[in-house]
């Protein structure tokens, strides 16, 4: 039975606040509760409402006390009436499905609107009724990850491929909205019973379509959202059996934080993929093994990262013709060398970097404009590190600058940003590295 309305529910407009819909997300009831009290639900409601006592309430609004219990959480939920998407939770008994947030994206609606919708919310950006979209489609996967499977996969699988060939000259977010909406197909498969063949083989492509909207948003720079695409991934790819795919989810993960100041983290990471992956030269593995080798030469650990280059290269060699296709799944040379370029950048062997930068620019399409763009800032890098620290920062300018809007995105301003503050305070007041500093700013 539905629960009656709550006279502590925050107000509608609320839930449309893009700082308290992070707040939600990130479970951070000290801005909820300050934020619903500036709204107007007082200390003594929230408490009546969420069963907390009212010093508590106030304690948690001023950040002298937390909330982590899971039960706690639910209270609060139902209390506040903000629906389960917002805070991780299943849909709550009194949601009004219509009200809900990514109701409109539900299995049961007709694809291409999902679709439309999804493209409208990315448009605008990162924002909270996106993120919350996003977390909606990938939740409702997890738990019916818990159940069986059907009928035939052949669609989804060739919409799993094309995807796996990158982004093709479209904007990211045109890809991720894309890519979700097809990802949500795949939730009314999980729910049927099925031979375990077909589970298999559907639990296989939500690893796939996860681990690449994973991909997408860790470009786009939404770390947190994409560590959550990528735990769905790599459960779809545990309960699939299929190892090779579960070391390339953790390979890909490791990228995230490597490329957003946790070398060590990544490591670990990267060593968790390489295990996974066995000892055989397959894509996953020669992936592991340049993703390490890169985190390893982020952390100063150079003996390490060699190492890693070391079997990176001895893997590659092996590969077969299929395994070396220019896909986001496998792992071709052009791939290779944009890791070799990084890796090799950082630690300070320039004149091997370089000639991984020409050879990786020389199997790039033209369309490849994210991955050139890095390309450009690591041979921006070599310079600053072979003392022409102007040069270095006029390449990087320029690769800021030409870059097209939709491709701004927080991996490239990361590894800019990176070059930037290995600069020295002696140049901060030349007119190369200021241009830079704006550059980065605007």
């Amino acid at each position: 039975m539905d629960l009656p309305p709550s006279p502590s529910q925050v107000p509608p407009q609320l839930l449309a606040d893009p700082v308290f819909v992070q707040a939600l997300a990130g479970r951070d009831f000290a801005v909820v509760f300050a934020m619903a009290h500036q709204a107007g639900v007082s200390f003594n409601r929230i408490s009546e409402g969420c069963g907390i006592k009212a010093d508590r309430v106030s304690k948690v609004a001023r950040g002298k006390a937390a909330v982590t219990a899971l039960e706690t959480i639910e209270r609060i939920a139902d209390g506040l009436r903000i629906p389960g998407a917002f805070l991780g939770l299943a849909a709550r008994s009194w949601e009004d499905k219509a009200a809900s947030p990514g109701a409109e994206l539900d299995e049961g609606d007709d694809p291409m609107q999902r679709r439309r919708l999804l493209r409208g919310a990315l448009a605008a950006g990162l924002t909270g009724t996106a993120l919350t979209a996003l977390a909606t489609t990938r939740q409702s996967l997890d738990q019916a990850l818990a159940a069986e499977v059907p009928a035939d996969l052949a669609d989804l699988e060739a919409a799993a491929e094309s995807y796996g060939y990158g982004y093709h000259g479209q904007p990211p977010t045109r890809v991720l909205a894309d890519l979700v909406a097809d990802f949500a197909e795949i939730r009314p498969l999980l729910a049927d019973p099925g031979p375990v063949a077909q589970r298999v083989r559907v639990c296989r492509i939500a690893g796939q379509m996860a681990g690449m909207a994973a991909i997408v948003l860790h470009d786009l720079g939404a770390r947190t959202e994409a560590r959550g695409w990528f735990a769905t991934a790599s459960r779809a790819a545990a309960e699939s059996g299929d190892r090779q795919l579960h070391a390339w989810i953790l390979a890909r993960e490791a990228m995230v934080p490597l490329n957003y100041g946790a070398p060590k983290a990544a490591v670990a990471l990267a060593e968790r993929a390489r295990h996974t992956a066995g000892s055989r030269p397959t894509a996953a593995a020669t992936l592991a093994a340049s993703v390490a080798a890169r985190a390893y030469a982020l952390a100063h650990q150079d003996d390490q990262a060699r190492e890693a280059l070391t079997a990176a290269d001895r893997c590659m060699e092996c590969l077969d013709d299929s395994q070396r296709a220019d896909t986001w799944l496998t792992h071709g040379e052009q791939k290779h060398h944009v890791h070799l370029s990084h890796a090799l950048t950082a630690l300070g062997d320039t004149r091997r970097a370089r000639e991984s930068q020409t050879r990786a620019l020389e199997l790039s399409a033209p369309t490849s404009t994210m991955t050139r763009t890095l390309l450009k800032i690591d041979a921006a890098a070599c310079a600053h590190h072979d003392g022409d620290t102007e040069q270095a920062c006029r390449r990087t300018t320029a690769a800021l600058t030409h870059l097209p809007a939709d491709y701004r995105t927080g991996l490239v301003h990361r590894r800019a940003r990176d070059l930037y503050r290995s600069i020295p305070a002696t140049h901060q007041h030349e007119r190369a590295v200021r241009d830079l500093r704006d550059a980065l700013a605007a």
